[in-house]
């Protein structure tokens, strides 16, 4: 897939079950300032190793009024640890500080144009996407991160400043479409592995 979604683009909507058993919706977050859209999944190790700085970045804004939404779009049959029943205990295992929505039919990864697992997407009141990419430098080995993109973003945005940089490469898994092999990268990607 070659494409993702502009900047500032409007938030396309949403109607995805979540690990608590509940559908929600875009609007089901009118309620939150700016929303933190990001696609991810259960096997990656681009996830794994980035999953507790996302917690730290999701809790650090979360009193500045952001909220965090994930959303699995992996296929199943391409790689089975991706399913809905995974999500469920990888939510009651770890307890991360979002709602975790599964995207079965893979509609909403493309709606964003999601290239990678993680990959971010940022909106501002308005949910007009300001930022889109990585959250770090080095997700598969987070803790030696030396470039914290999403948090940059997050500070500029709930400072009322300019997001100074807009758009950074995601870094990590392709999202796992339907039918393709598990193993399967673009060329360009190849060197991000």
């Amino acid at each position: 897939m070659d494409y993702t979604l502009p900047l500032r683009a409007k938030a396309p909507d949403f109607e995805l079950k979540a690990t608590d058993g509940k559908n929600y919706r875009l609007s089901d977050f009118n309620v939150s300032r700016y929303l933190v859209v990001f696609f991810t999944c259960n096997h990656c190790p681009y996830v794994l190793g980035s999953d507790e700085i996302t917690r730290q970045t999701a809790l650090k804004y979360k009193p500045l009024g952001v909220d965090f939404v994930a959303i699995n779009s992996n296929s199943a049959n391409t790689y089975r640890e991706d399913d809905y029943e995974h999500m469920v205990k990888r939510m009651q295992q770890y307890q991360f500080p979002w709602i975790y929505l599964h995207d079965e039919t893979q509609e909403i990864a493309k709606k964003y144009g999601a290239l990678r697992t993680p990959h971010f997407y940022v909106f501002d009141e308005l949910r007009r996407m300001v930022y889109t990419g990585r959250g770090v430098d080095n997700p598969k080995d987070a803790k030696n991160a030396k470039v914290f993109d999403l948090d940059r973003a997050l500070d500029e945005l709930t400072s009322g400043k300019e997001i100074s940089i807009k758009l950074t490469n995601p870094i990590g898994c392709n999202v796992k479409w339907e039918g393709m092999d598990p193993h399967w990268m673009p060329a360009e990607a190849r060197d991000l592995a």
